[in-house]
């Protein structure tokens, strides 16, 4: 599954699943700019084979810093072949018990993880629609979007939102030849995630409704990034308005 000389944007790309996506675009020839809200590390980001990304530290939830993020990469490369919307406010910032859950991190859940995957897909599918560029646009949900999380109420509620949002937008842009997909993730081992389920306790979760994962490990960020490959490759491309889950069984029963 080439990807050679595509513009790939992955939102978040330094870190956890990101930058696993980030790597495996990388392996199969992509040349990437990565977006965050977070300063990079340098150690995360050596040994690329495709080229040094462009790095770019923005916050997708203001729309303006969307819209210079988008003309940064066009000035650069003057396309956009793949868009990754993988940045979402997720591990302990997004657990809250439903009657606890202040105003402000509501709002700050759905800024990033909705509003932020929207502003990031408006502005990218302007670029390719303006520039003739059948891309593709991947959103990363979770298995949450399907089967509610305890204290994750609004975080499973804007995956839910970017599953949907992925099946309108695969409509309306069908007709430029912009494929529209999602991935969910089940429980994968990332810094963020590493100790969730003592996050949620100390949050004061019961963790009676945690499952189990049959294929009995923790996914890799890499695992996600095989399949964001898959779908941003001509591999798949009778695909669109689809959410793939990668989730090792874990919504098997």
């Amino acid at each position: 599954m080439s990807l050679d000389n595509r513009v790939a944007l992955v939102t978040g790309g330094g870190t956890g699943i990101g930058l696993g996506i980030s790597r495996v675009l990388d392996a199969r020839g992509a040349r990437l700019v990565l977006a965050q809200v977070q300063p990079f590390e340098e150690t995360a980001l050596d040994g690329w084979t495709s080229g040094e990304p462009l790095q770019v530290q923005t916050d997708i939830s203001d729309p303006a810093a969307v819209e210079r993020l988008i003309d940064q990469v066009d000035r650069r490369y003057h396309r956009i072949d793949i868009v990754v919307n993988n940045a979402a406010l997720t591990g302990v910032h997004a657990v809250a018990s439903f009657l606890e859950c202040s105003p402000e991190q509501l709002d700050r859940i759905v800024d990033v993880n909705l509003k932020g995957t929207y502003y990031v897909s408006q502005y990218a599918a302007r670029l390719m629609v303006r520039r003739k560029i059948a891309g593709s646009i991947i959103h990363i949900a979770s298995v949450g979007a399907f089967a509610a999380q305890q204290y994750a109420s609004a975080y499973c509620a804007t995956k839910a939102a970017v599953v949907s949002l992925a099946q309108g937008m695969a409509i309306e842009l069908a007709e430029y030849g912009i494929r529209v997909n999602a991935v969910a993730p089940g429980d994968i081992l990332t810094p963020a995630s590493a100790d969730i389920a003592a996050d949620l306790k100390q949050a004061g979760a019961s963790l009676r409704f945690v499952r189990t994962t049959p294929l009995g490990r923790r996914g890799q960020p890499e695992d996600i990034g095989r399949a964001v490959a898959f779908l941003a490759s001509e591999e798949s491309s009778f695909v669109t308005g689809a959410t793939l889950l990668v989730d090792g069984g874990f919504l098997a029963y």
